[in-house]
This record gives structure tokens, C-alpha cells and sequence, in this order.
């Protein structure tokens, strides 16, 4: 990454954490930022999620494992990312009309992982995310081994979980990602 590119994406990050100071209570962007500076592969990763539309933002700090946490916390799921079955195993599965891609691959390329569950409705206590879109969520086993797959949204100011089938692909559908740096 070159300078320049390091710089404006450290100042589009601080802008977005002094603007959401809500979703990062207690934390300070200069401990964070030269956490960023020691750490260039995560500026790397940052970088995937903000030209993928993730407007990646720091949403807690892990104690236990000294990493702050960045989310994807676009209001709806990143526009880069849509139009994506679950995982390669759907994608390969779909003789017609494949996708250009599935959203577990998409995000190991990106260096992130999928939000759980879990992780998706804590993201959803710091905002309204997702009211137009949905994003598949990581997906328990069990589910995925009969061929589905879990994705989430905000609709009528609750969060649901719905199924899918993992090949399936909507416009309107993407992911979201998590980073621990």
C-alpha cells in the first residue's frame, strides 16, 4: 500500500470513528490508528473492505486477545459484495445462471470472515443495518451439510434469521465481515 493510500484511508477511518462515536465507547482513535500502523496486512484488509462498500468502523475491543474489532457497518450490506451464493460448494453446484462468485470465498480473499449470528445483532444495538438488503451470516454445520444456508436483516425495527437455500443469490443480498487487528 502506498502512502498516500495509507493516509487517506487512516483519515476516511478516523472521520467515520469520530462520527459513530457510539459504537466504540471508551476507545481512542490514536491507540487504534498505531495498532493500524504496526499491523500493515489489516490496513490491507481495511482497505478490501472500504473498496468493496464495507465503510469498515471500530465496533468493540477484544481484552482476552488485545485486538480492537472492526465491522462492516455500511447502512446497507456492502454493494461490492452482493449478488453471491453462500459458499464454493453452491457455487459449483449450480449448473444455470451461476453467480460470479459466493460470499464465504469472497471473504477469505478479503481477509475477514463472516459475521455470526450472534455477531450481526450486537452490530444491529449500534444501528439500523440492512433495512433494504440482507447478509448471509456464518452458518452453523448441520444447516449447511442439507444444503442451506443463514442470512439476516432489519425489517419493521427487529432483527431476523432466515434460511436459503446456499446457491441462491440475490441482488439485494451480500455479506459482512469482521477483523480483529
Amino acid at each position: 500500500m502506498k502512502a498516500q493510500e495509507r493516509d487517506d484511508l487512516l483519515r476516511a477511518l478516523r472521520v467515520r470513528f469520530e462520527k459513530n462515536a457510539t459504537r466504540h465507547n471508551g476507545l481512542v482513535w490514536n491507540k487504534i490508528q498505531a495498532r493500524l500502523e504496526s499491523t500493515p496486512n489489516a490496513l490491507k484488509v481495511l482497505a478490501q473492505m472500504e473498496s468493496t462498500g464495507g465503510e469498515p468502523d471500530v465496533i468493540g475491543y477484544d481484552k482476552t486477545a488485545d485486538r480492537y474489532v472492526f465491522c462492516d457497518c455500511s447502512a446497507e450490506s456492502p454493494s461490492g459484495r452482493r449478488s453471491l451464493c453462500f459458499d464454493g460448494r453452491a457455487l459449483a453446484s449450480r449448473k444455470e445462471n451461476k453467480p460470479k462468485g459466493s460470499a464465504l470465498e469472497a471473504a477469505a480473499e478479503i481477509g475477514i470472515e463472516l459475521l455470526t449470528e450472534e455477531q450481526y445483532r450486537q452490530l444491529q444495538q449500534l444501528g439500523q443495518f440492512d433495512t433494504k438488503t440482507s447478509s448471509w451470516v456464518a452458518t452453523p454445520d448441520d444447516i449447511r451439510a442439507l444444503g442451506g444456508a443463514l442470512f439476516c436483516d432489519r425489517r419493521y425495527d427487529k432483527v431476523f434469521v432466515y434460511h436459503n437455500g446456499a446457491e441462491s443469490y440475490y441482488a439485494a443480498r451480500g455479506f459482512r465481515g469482521v477483523l480483529r487487528a
